[in-house]
């Protein structure tokens, strides 16, 4: 157990653990300390030197971040010496930063910006140099822009690509006033080894990194009468979108995020979940389908562990750095591309509409969405499965461009045909979420009974460890399944690709003996997304978590195969799973991707 040490923070006695940072001892006291290099997700740096505090008796400023407390210290955080300090460094920041705050997309939302409010910076006192640099805007990726002269060079980006993700698509290149943040060779980040996954955009805190926006296009198809708009919402953007409009992190918000979207002009306001569902039914009978093949016909092509393929993120970075496991991945595109091509056939002759005519518009936590919806094999309708992919944070933009009171408006419905889900469908937003709505379908086809755990709760799945593990036993399967008599189904789940690394390796090395892998690029899953609301933290993550499974838990039906909608798309357009017609819509392969 740590000790506890006597300290004082502006001369009021502090007790607290040894070990603590100053920055997190001022925190318990309620004492704000800015700070712009440091976040709760990665390690300290003490890069900005915002965070400067005075220790008595020591000549230098010390960075809060960075300095460890110890016993009998007298802290102050706001005397003449410290406000001088960090207003001549928010200066020398703004002197470097293109300040061009009404035409910049965080404008509202910059911590630099909120600083130097905080700080009342009305005069510049140093050189402004950012009009003589001669800076690039890296805008060639659907679902990223980089703008170098917006940077501050906080290096949150580099530490978020490298510790959170362990892709290093980013980096520090250059020294002194040439210092910059680079990609491999200054290739656009389209052309590097970046999965799209925007967790340096979440993580930055000016507009130096911000998603690409398709907002216009979509009040400009919403405004064309000869264009039906249809747009789909995923599961984790109605734990999230309420943070964006004024409401605390982890409220339920989707009754009024409909509501919001029908007074925006969508013609149909649909549903993610419902193609989750569908892709639960189609993902489970294909593990089903491939572990008869390994344990009956004994086929040595057979490709197991059977990857999760949802998440657009890990899909692009195991083309990049696993290509030889590309087999291993489920046939099963995302469910946002599911719905992209489903809007284009089954919908578009259930309502009579040439698909032509037809605008899909899907509402996504995540910007390497963007990505996926861009991807060429993604075409299988006839057309462009998914046209524009909109984040949580657009919609945001879109609801306060349209004068909408968010939080007064009376909560609506999904739309019918392809808005019916389950639980099952909304738990895809956390992490173990495929998982568990995988097992709660795949066991009871074996079975014919719920799957054993106390209320369909599949708790080993659940949590926000990096990589967690599970082993089911099937015991007593129907006659068709009775090869699984005994088996012991073993899964892995794992978020952040600093975790997927962990288990991929594992595999490699021929460490892990996997039936089923899920894998999110995100830290805990879709919900926290490169998409969702700015800031993030492990706190605000947990709350969404609980709002996930509450939404869950809440539902009448919550396995997959239950949802009367998919019940009645398979009898009416696809007849059964892995069917032909399936394979033709719902079904994909990816690509072997260069790796530098």
């Amino acid at each position: 157990m740590a000790k506890n040490i006597n300290i004082t923070i502006n001369g009021y006695p502090v007790d607290v653990k040894k070990g603590k940072t100053i920055l997190e001892a001022a925190e318990e006291q309620g004492v704000r300390i800015p700070t712009l290099c440091y976040h709760k997700d990665l390690c300290v740096a003490g890069n900005c030197r915002v965070c400067v505090v005075e220790v008595v008796g020591q000549k230098r400023l010390s960075a809060a971040c960075a300095t460890p407390c110890e016993d009998g210290m007298e802290i102050l955080t706001n005397s003449l010496k410290v406000r001088n300090s960090r207003k001549h460094i928010i200066e020398l920041l703004l002197s470097e930063h293109n300040a061009d705050c009404t035409k910049c997309y965080r404008n509202g939302s910059c911590e630099l910006q909120e600083l130097a409010s905080e700080y009342k910076i009305m005069t510049q006192d140093f050189l402004e140099l950012a009009p003589m640099k001669n800076y690039t805007i890296d805008m060639f990726s659907p679902s990223i822009m980089k703008d170098d002269s917006k940077c501050i060079r906080c290096q949150r980006c580099v530490r978020t690509c490298s510790e959170l993700q362990g892709v290093n698509a980013l980096t520090v290149a250059y020294k002194g006033d040439k210092m910059k943040i680079a990609t491999f060779f200054e290739k656009p980040m389209n052309d590097v080894v970046c999965t799209n996954c925007g967790q340096c955009v979440n993580h930055c805190p000016t507009g130096a990194l911000v998603e690409k926006n398709y907002i216009e296009e979509v009040w400009e198809a919403i405004a064309d009468p000869t264009k039906h708009v249809v747009v789909q919402t995923a599961p984790a953007v109605r734990v999230g979108l309420g943070e964006e409009l004024g409401m605390k992190p982890g409220e339920r918000v989707t009754g009024k995020m409909a509501a919001a979207l029908k007074r925006l002009g969508f013609n149909s306001v649909l549903d993610t979940d419902f193609t989750a569902d569908l892709t639960i039914v189609e993902e489970g009978n294909e593990l089903l389908t491939r572990l008869k093949k390994a344990l009956v016909d004994k086929d040595p092509d057979v490709k197991l562990p059977m990857a999760t393929s949802c998440s657009p993120g890990w899909i692009k970075y195991i083309e990049h750095l696993y290509p030889e496991y590309l087999d291993n991945l489920s046939t099963c595109k995302s469910p946002q591309q599911m719905f992209g091509a489903l809007a284009k056939t089954y919908y578009a002759k259930a309502r009579n509409l040439d698909p032509e005519n037809i605008v899909s518009v899907s509402i996504m936590p995540c910007t390497a969405k963007k990505f996926e919806a861009n991807r060429p094999e993604m075409h299988d309708s006839g057309y462009r499965d998914v046209d524009y992919v909109l984040t949580t944070r657009e919609l945001a933009i879109l609801i306060k461009q349209a004068g909408l009171d968010f939080e007064k408006l009376a909560p609506a419905k999904f739309d019918r045909l392809m808005g019916e889900s389950t639980g099952a469908g909304v738990i895809f937003g956390a992490t173990g979420g495929v998982m568990e709505a995988a097992l709660r379908t795949a066991y009871e086809l074996v079975t014919g009974r719920d799957v054993p755990f106390d209320n369909l709760n599949i708790m080993p799945v659940r949590g926000l460890e990096g990589v967690r593990k599970a082993t089911i036993k099937i015991e007593k399967p129907l006659k068709e399944w009775s090869f699984l008599d005994g088996v012991e189904l073993k899964c892995a789940v794992a978020h952040g690709l600093v975790n997927a690394k962990k288990v991929m390796d594992a595999v490699k090395a021929g460490e892990a003996d996997f039936h089923f892998i899920e894998i999110m690029a995100c830290p805990g899953g879709c919900l926290g997304g490169g998409g969702q609301p700015i800031p993030t933290n492990p706190e605000i993550r947990r709350k969404r978590t609980e709002a996930i499974y509450a939404e869950d838990g809440d539902l009448p039906l919550r396995k997959s195969h239950e949802n009367p909608e998919i019940q009645k798309l398979y009898k009416d357009f696809l007849i059964e799973p892995l069917g032909e017609k399936s394979h033709h819509l719902l079904h994909t392969k990816y690509t072997k991707r260069k790796h530098y």
